[in-house]
């Protein structure tokens, strides 16, 4: 059989060559579009998180499920785990702020919790983030919470013993 008649050896795939620090390319476009796809004049952009946070209840629901794939490629990824923890706060804050009528949609468009996720994604990967202050930060976020929490009820306890 004449050599030049068969058909060529499949290549083996190749994987796509990505600049040292570059997070996956799919990850840095979906950020662009759910936090400055839409430009607003010429300094200031939102996206598609606050217009889809509009919509009460589910909005801010379905905003903080796409800003979870950014986060689970960074697990995908190996990121430090306090590198994983300062994203999923950024995704609380988010959504936890972004439930507000009308001020957490104000909130959510400036927060921009995807495209904060992909710069601690970014120097994440090339080893330039402080575990620390990512730690400190985690941390700070908790205590926050948990004051949220116990203050009402202290309060309460107060008010009943004076009863």
């Amino acid at each position: 059989m004449d050599p030049r008649r068969l058909p060529a050896r499949p290549r083996p795939l190749e994987p796509e060559v990505l600049p040292p620090g570059a997070p996956d390319p799919w990850v840095e476009k979906l950020a662009w579009l759910m936090d400055r796809s839409i430009p607003i004049g010429g300094r200031w952009a939102i996206g598609l998180d606050a217009i889809i946070g509009l919509v009460p209840g589910l909005g801010d629901l379905v905003g903080a499920l796409v800003s979870a794939a950014i986060v689970l490629s960074a697990v995908r990824a190996r990121l430090p785990r306090s590198a994983i923890a300062r994203m999923v706060a950024n995704v609380a804050i988010d959504a936890a702020v972004g439930a507000v009528p009308l001020l957490g949609d104000v909130f959510d468009a400036a927060w921009q919790a995807n495209v904060k996720n992909v710069r601690i994604y970014r120097e994440a990967l090339a080893r330039e983030r402080s575990r620390t202050l990512d730690s400190l930060f985690v941390a700070g976020v908790v205590l926050a919470i948990v004051a949220v929490f116990a203050i009402p009820v202290i309060v309460l306890i107060l008010v009943l013993k004076r009863l």
